[in-house]
């Protein structure tokens, strides 16, 4: 078997310049690339009927950090019956994101007002500091500090 490695983390977004803000200035990512995809392969790829994906790599420093707001092709933003996002692969939200720093406390006090912190950092049975914090759209981040 070939050698894998994990190359990104996928999350799907309502708003990708929304994201986009609130992962590079909030949690300082830097965007590699932008583009967008509307082909049978990425429809057929995400088990999606004539989709659109609109996308956004940043750099996560182990890993990127990918982006994706999915449209329909007709149109649809996802609100109405032909919700988009009804299918596993593009639903909004992962179970987390999890990112490394070393001091947790300040970039607990560095969060913006308007970032919703789960809880102040927490110290784990492990000896892990974490915190969780929610990106726009309402999905889970992990920051934690070994």
């Amino acid at each position: 078997m070939s050698q894998l490695s994990l190359h990104h983390h996928g999350v799907s977004v309502t708003d990708l310049d929304r994201a986009v803000e609130f992962y590079s200035d909030v949690l300082g990512f830097d965007v590699i690339d932008r583009y967008s995809l509307s082909d049978d392969a990425l429809s057929t790829a995400v088990g999606g009927d004539e989709l659109t994906g609109h996308f956004a790599q940043l750099d996560g420093g182990t890993g990127r950090v990918e982006l994706i707001e999915y449209e329909a092709n007709d149109g649809d933003d996802g609100d109405g019956e032909n919700d988009v996002r009804g299918a596993a692969v593009y639903d909004t939200g992962a179970k987390h994101l999890g990112i490394e720093t070393d001091d947790l406390d300040a970039v607990y006090e560095s969060l913006p007002d308007d970032v919703e912190a789960i809880s102040e950092p927490q110290t784990t049975g492990s000896g892990t500091k974490i915190l969780f914090i929610r990106d726009p759209d309402g999905n889970p981040v992990e920051i934690l500090e070994l």
